[in-house]
């Protein structure tokens, strides 16, 4: 099979290079921290010293990384991608990032004869772990098709959504829902336990009704047990709606729900939670209320 070069192996990084690797390709990987670069080594994996190592040695390129700012230096930067990727190679960006960011991208490595796709993902570790992601694509549709059995391997949903920086779009109205959601959840169960009503059992009543969704049954147990070891950090959400209000503010749109659940994100990060699990976002309205959600 195909070798692949992967770059960031991060919460979500590193499962999914290995559910590529347990469908049999072979990886070129990097990243600037060495231990997690270390364990895939021991799987077999070929350590790379640089972003322009690894596409020296792969034709197709993954990179999974925080930021817009960290997929350029990796791509476009000195030591980047760009320094020895060759015409025809195809880079897959499945980072969350702002659209804008993707489109510079894309015109820089098509000068170069290099393809570029945009794949962010949700699902969180969970779904990373267990190849089970939802992967919203960007790009010409020749190139997703010959890429789309490789993202298989890592999620059970791979749509193209439409051209480069798309995916990055659907991910923001991804994240918006899902913050707003969280929030609203915060809200909803201070009212159940203020109201002596157990928010375990009503949670249990109303999962399966309208309100029920999977962000409530993947997050309330965490919340209930206060568990919020990052699956996906706080920091990283705080990120992902700052992109959607400055892609919203460059459409002329106005979000104020958005703006007001990003304050609150904002304000839980300077308070030093943000490498908490963002379902860790109901302690604004638990600390406004003085009233902790628990079984």
């Amino acid at each position: 099979m195909e070798k692949i070069g992967f770059i960031g192996l991060g919460i979500m990084g590193k499962p999914m290079a290995r559910n590529l690797m347990k469908a049999g390709y072979s990886l070129v990987v990097y990243n600037r921290s060495p231990k997690p670069v270390e364990e895939l080594v021991k799987e077999d994996a070929v350590k790379a010293n640089s972003a322009a190592e690894v596409a020296e040695e792969a034709k197709i390129i993954i990179t999974m990384l925080p930021d817009g700012p960290d997929v350029e230096q990796v791509i476009l930067g000195p030591k980047g991608i760009i320094d020895k990727a060759k015409s025809g190679s195809i880079v897959i960006d499945m980072s969350s990032i702002a659209p804008a960011v993707t489109l510079h991208i894309g015109e820089v490595l098509h000068g170069k004869g290099i393809h570029f796709i945009d794949a962010p993902v949700s699902g969180g570790e969970p779904g990373a772990i267990a190849g089970t992601l939802s992967i919203m694509v960007g790009g010409d549709e020749g190139i997703v098709e010959e890429v789309k059995p490789i993202l298989q391997k890592m999620g059970k949903s791979v749509i193209r959504v439409g051209e480069l920086g798309a995916g990055q779009t659907a991910k923001l109205v991804n994240q918006i829902l899902v913050a707003i959601h969280i929030q609203a959840m915060g809200e909803a169960f201070v009212l159940a336990k203020k109201s002596g009503v157990s928010p375990t059992i009503v949670f249990e009543a109303i999962r399966n009704g309208l309100a029920g969704s999977n962000i409530l049954n993947a997050k309330m147990p965490l919340i209930l047990s206060r568990n919020f070891k990052p699956g996906f950090k706080m920091k990283l959400h705080q990120k992902d709606l700052r992109n959607a209000l400055l892609t919203a503010r460059e459409l002329g749109l106005n979000l104020p729900v958005t703006t007001m659940v990003q304050k609150s994100l904002s304000s839980l990060v300077e308070k030093g939670k943000g490498e908490e699990d963002h379902s860790g976002l109901v302690h604004v309205i638990e600390e406004i209320n003085n009233i902790t959600i628990s079984k």
